[in-house]
């Protein structure tokens, strides 16, 4: 597995998805959870196929170690293990696309490193904490209410984890997985077992506060901005994901319709559709 030094020179790792062709777009995915797995993105419903995809395993997941200093693995100080990855692979500039948590680490890169970013996909993104739209995350539950796998996860949500290590977490997880898909269907269910939990990363990933005019630098990125979001999402919401977009001076977003959190798995040819139209304004390497 291909490595690179993050900010603090720890040995950080990669997984490297591409058809075999090297003259294609790169990618750098980012996952959520936070400190889920990356496994749990597959290939993004085939995206590997027409894009080269790096997909780093953040600090504390998978083969990556959490640092002994928990705030280097935050979102926001790992913004700089990105612009270390950045510089290995010999990029002027970086594409990024981040999922729900993953969000957050990339609009993090974004508002730090503003001039080197060429683009970003940004999948279902918690966006709360960016914007003052009130959510009508509630609305969205109210209409699944009755659905007995949905009322279950529900009830566990609300409860939250009791759990202090990955045992506890990872057996809270199944119990909540229902809430983040617009169906509980067979392909739902297995996709929901993929990709383990970081409990120790998932605390250290938000042990530092972003800045209070996080969402004001924003305006300084420039580059275009896709934001993805579900229509029957019950996580985010629909209302702040809109409004995140606009943020972005080249902002856009796409709700996807019969979709909640993981519009690759649920609805995989509408996703493809926005994501490929948004990355057609890039030439390839070879271009």
């Amino acid at each position: 597995m291909p490595t690179f030094l993050g900010s603090d020179g720890a040995q950080l790792h990669y997984d490297d998805l591409h058809s075999g062709d090297s003259e294609r777009l790169l990618l750098i995915a980012l996952a959520g959870g936070a400190a889920r797995h990356p496994s749990y993105l597959g290939d993004l419903a085939g995206l590997s196929e027409r894009q080269h995809l790096i997909v780093p395993h953040l600090r504390g997941v998978g083969r990556s170690p959490l640092p002994d200093t928990v705030e280097v693995a935050s979102f926001w100080r790992q913004a700089e293990d990105i612009e270390r990855l950045r510089v290995y692979l010999g990029l002027e500039h970086v594409l990024l696309l981040g999922h729900s948590a993953g969000t957050r680490l990339a609009i993090s890169y974004a508002a730090q490193f503003p001039g080197r970013v060429a683009g970003m996909v940004l999948l279902t993104p918690p966006a709360g904490y960016l914007v003052d739209v009130p959510s009508d995350a509630d609305e969205l539950i109210d209409s699944r209410r009755g659905e007995p796998a949905f009322d279950a996860a529900l009830a566990a949500w609300t409860a939250g984890p009791d759990a202090d290590d990955d045992a506890d977490f990872n057996a809270w997880q199944p119990q909540v997985a229902p809430l983040g898909y617009a169906a509980w269907g067979a392909a739902e269910q297995a996709h929901a077992a993929v990709g383990r939990y970081s409990f120790a990363a998932n605390r250290a990933y938000f042990s530092v506060d972003p800045p209070q005019d996080l969402a004001a630098r924003l305006g300084e990125v420039t580059a275009p901005v896709l934001v993805v979001g579900g229509a029957d999402d019950c996580i985010t919401g629909i209302a702040p994901v809109i409004a995140l977009a606009k943020l972005f001076p080249a902002g856009e977003s796409v709700m996807i319709e019969r979709c909640g959190h993981y519009p690759w798995v649920e609805q995989p040819a509408a996703f493809r559709q926005a994501v490929d139209r948004f990355l057609l304004r890039y030439p390839t390497p070879d271009s």
